[in-house]
């Protein structure tokens, strides 16, 4: 059997987990317990019993499991070889610990997380794209500046895009576009003409003879697109995390809303062309999703990234598409696309990365900012508060803004916050607009966008 190597450290890299309670921590930890040299010690999550719960269905022994309350009962467990799970932040050994790997999502607490074990001397890996989104430019300042390394997770599509994005320029390519597939796939049974989205499933018989993109692929996206039209297909996830691609990589969306067009893998080359070569993309370096448009018994694209590039000589090209890989119908753009995100499973990768200081991901500037468009007129007095599996803010629309467009206000800035004055449909919110928003995390974010890009 080929297994994983034998421990090459002398002690484990010790981990901190917030937000452990959810699909990533439980993948991450999951994995951590494959590895010897890294181990979970303290897990920082609201629901205690949960977490709790997690780790015995994970086959951690109840006596090896701790809740203490404070830092000390903490230290404590530690030093008995016990597993701390932990309802606040008030409660971690910070003493005992080597990494952060923060994954929350809340921007307040997400911050004050990541800024906390960068003062106390610990590498933070930041799952929580939103507090990425905010803060992420300034918390990597803060790191460089103490010696430290702050790093996105291997694991989450933003931090995958990114490393695919190191290896096609190392390789020589220039980029035109890069990307990911949205998290759900539109699976089509043409026997019954229905389309299944992650349960929810409509009739669009239509899609049937729109499998191919035929000589006019603007107008085969345009009805796709209609077939559809019943589904919620974008998220403010996804908006998300291509701000974060853009911190790390300088790509800006073609569109503010990006072009999400329903498609196949092996159109992403045609598709995501020049447009003066038929394809949608005006400005290149553009950061973009796209719904995958599946049959039964095709593999997902599986939430992954992928870059096209500009192609050389035509024989190379002819010769890689013949074993399978994905050119346009001219020959001048191919499709470099990795179909994987495996979540807390690669991260690892990047806690050892941090530790070794052997990462190569590039400094984050402010490229773009994710901000938040008004829906319909909003009134002094509307509060916003982040809700649901996507981390969605009812009322304003998540949209990739150029950081010049004013005192923009980011889109998970908003979380708390309140209307200080009207802002009209259409309009974009700014700082000015709100008040309550979060002080620490508003500081950071107005440190980094001063930075220059």
């Amino acid at each position: 059997m080929i297994q994983s190597p034998k421990p090459r450290r002398s002690a484990p890299i010790r981990v901190l987990l917030t937000g452990a309670n959810g699909g990533y921590g439980r993948t991450l930890l999951d994995q951590l317990r494959r590895l010897p040299d890294m181990t979970a010690t303290q897990l920082v999550d609201p629901d205690v019993a949960g977490v709790t719960r997690m780790l015995l269905e994970l086959g951690v022994p109840a006596e090896s499991i701790a809740t203490p309350v404070t830092a000390a009962e903490t230290s404590e467990a530690l030093a008995a070889g016990r597993v701390a799970a932990i309802a606040a932040g008030d409660a971690i050994d910070w003493s005992a610990v080597d990494m952060l790997v923060e994954a929350t999502g809340r921007v307040e607490a997400g911050h004050a997380y990541a800024d906390t074990a960068l003062e106390r001397g610990a590498h933070v890996v930041m799952v929580s794209k939103e507090i990425e989104s905010v803060a992420g430019v300034a918390l990597a300042a803060k790191a460089r500046a103490k010696g430290l390394r702050y790093l996105p997770g291997d694991g989450d599509q933003p931090a995958d895009l990114i490393r695919l994005v190191d290896w096609v320029l190392a390789c020589g390519f220039d980029i035109v576009a890069l990307g990911k597939s949205s998290e759900y796939d539109l699976n089509f049974d043409p026997a019954t003409g229905a389309v299944n989205q992650n349960g929810t499933v409509i009739d669009a018989p239509a899609l049937a003879g729109l499998l191919a993109l035929g000589d006019d692929p603007h107008a085969t996206l345009a009805a796709r697109a209609d077939a559809v039209a019943a589904l919620k297909r974008s998220a403010a996830a996804d908006y998300c995390e291509m701000n974060v691609v853009s911190l790390y990589t300088g790509g800006v969306a073609d569109v503010e809303g990006m072009h999400y067009p329903v498609a196949r893998p092996d159109e992403l080359a045609d598709l995501y062309a020049e447009r003066e070569h038929g394809g949608l993309i005006g400005r290149t370096g553009a950061v973009d999703v796209f719904s995958m448009l599946r049959l039964p018994g095709e593999a997902s694209f599986a939430g992954g990234v992928f870059a096209i590039v500009r192609t050389g000589d035509p024989v190379t090209w002819e010769i890689l598409r013949g074993k399978g890989h994905v050119v346009s119908r001219d020959g001048r753009y191919a499709a470099i696309y990795w179909p994987y995100h495996y979540m807390g499973i690669e991260t690892p990768l990047t806690i050892a990365a941090a530790v070794d200081g052997t990462a190569s991901t590039p400094e984050p500037r402010q490229h773009t900012i994710l901000a938040a468009r008004a829906i319909g007129d909003l009134e002094p007095g509307t509060s916003f508060r982040v809700e649901g599996h996507h981390h969605e803010i009812a009322g304003v629309a998540p949209v990739i803004v150029d950081p010049d467009a004013g005192e923009i206000a980011p889109y998970y800035l908003l979380s708390g916050a309140t209307l200080r004055r009207p802002v009209a449909a259409g309009s974009l919110v700014t700082l000015d607009d709100l008040k309550g928003a979060p002080e620490a995390a508003l500081a950071a974010y107005r440190s980094g966008l001063a930075l220059p890009r």
